[in-house]
């Protein structure tokens, strides 16, 4: 998309919504489609449950940014009810969430006490939903919080998928290297010379170095969706869930959580929480994902151990992959994960026949 298409988007804003919302309207005997706020670690936190079925496996949305809400992303998602109840939630210091709050409500924001939060609401959704695991979905930022939640609970998750999986350290640096490729080619002097002024070490990196180096980033991908013009942006301003004001938030939020996370993001090490999993883990990763790149994110898939693993590349898509490619991964979600979910609920079924009294 280019910046016509966004002032397209902009001037066609209620029409899009509409027809979002109608996309949206379904009527199933056993549908669910609920929006609401539930108490989670003592504040009101925003959450969404869509499904056309609400017997069919729970897939629980950690989203990244940080506070990059994808509850905007609703429609993009709408083939996914058929075969799943999709869950959102704007945690701590994001979209709804943080304007329900504000600054002053959102309490301390860090890794630990989202990742705690983030098992409260599956907590919820186990009891709410009737189901014993729901699967754990987290993208960027919130595959952080999605390894930390699966290592101190895999009995309440079917199955982790990382997403634009964060591992952290970067020895190669290869975000930088990719970023100064897509650059050189597009014949971006300008680009090149402020990530050179910038470096390749984020840890030498201030906030406006970090905000800047993304922009680059994201700037120096041509051969794939753009994460910003051809998914954030129309996704945002096309969603029939939020108004003007609820897009203002989202962006006050997603500064004001970064202000708090930002040097626990800079130090963060996946390997630190550990590389043996007690519940299958999966990876499905854009094939040229530079913001967490792809190799990196092999590297680490390579070394964990867990009872069932898989590493899935989502073609042609950068970061975001979810919904850059949505029907690959959904294809892929149904082929590797529903058989693992329908696997477990008839071990649990036998095993239920098999207590009853004789």
């Amino acid at each position: 998309m280019n910046k016509k298409h966004l002032v397209w988007d902009l001037l066609l804003r209620k029409l899009n919504q509409r027809r979002n919302a109608k996309k949206l309207i379904f009527h199933t005997p056993n549908g669910i489609a609920q929006e609401r706020f539930i108490q989670i670690g003592g504040i009101d936190q925003w959450i969404t449950i869509r499904g056309e079925d609400r017997s069919k496996p729970v897939l629980f949305f950690i989203h990244g940014g940080p506070a990059s809400t994808y509850t905007v992303f609703t429609p993009l998602l709408r083939s996914w009810e058929k075969h799943f109840t999709i869950v959102q939630w704007d945690h701590r210091g994001a979209g709804k969430t943080f304007r329900r709050n504000g600054v002053n409500g959102s309490g301390e924001i860090t890794f630990a006490r989202l990742a705690q939060d983030g098992l409260e609401v599956a907590e919820f959704l186990c009891k709410h939903l009737n189901q014993e695991k729901i699967i754990l979905v987290g993208s960027s930022v919130g595959s952080c919080i999605g390894v930390m939640m699966v290592k101190s609970r895999p009995d309440l998750f079917h199955a982790y998928v990382g997403t634009d999986q964060n591992v952290g350290p970067d020895p190669n640096h290869l975000s930088y290297q990719m970023t100064l490729e897509g650059l050189r080619a597009a014949g971006n002097n300008k680009g090149m010379m402020a990530i050179e002024r910038i470096g390749p070490d984020p840890s030498q990196w201030s906030r406006k170095d970090f905000d800047e180096m993304n922009k680059w980033i994201i700037k120096s991908i041509t051969t794939v969706p753009n994460m910003i013009m051809d998914i954030i942006l129309p996704a945002i301003l096309s969603s029939p869930g939020h108004t003007i004001r609820d897009i203002i938030d989202i962006f006050k939020g997603m500064n004001f959580s970064l202000d708090f996370l930002f040097d626990e993001l800079m130090a963060f090490d996946v390997r630190n929480l550990g590389l043996a999993f007690d519940l299958p883990f999966f990876i499905f990763q854009g094939d040229t994902d530079a913001i967490t790149p792809t190799a990196l994110a092999q590297a680490y898939f390579a070394d964990i151990k867990a009872p069932h693993k898989e590493f899935v590349l989502i073609q042609n898509a950068g970061h975001l992959a979810a919904f850059a490619r949505t029907e690959q991964f959904l294809d892929e979600l149904r082929m590797r994960i529903c058989p693992l979910v329908d696997s477990a609920s008839n071990r649990d079924a036998i095993s239920l026949q098999l207590e009853k009294p004789i």
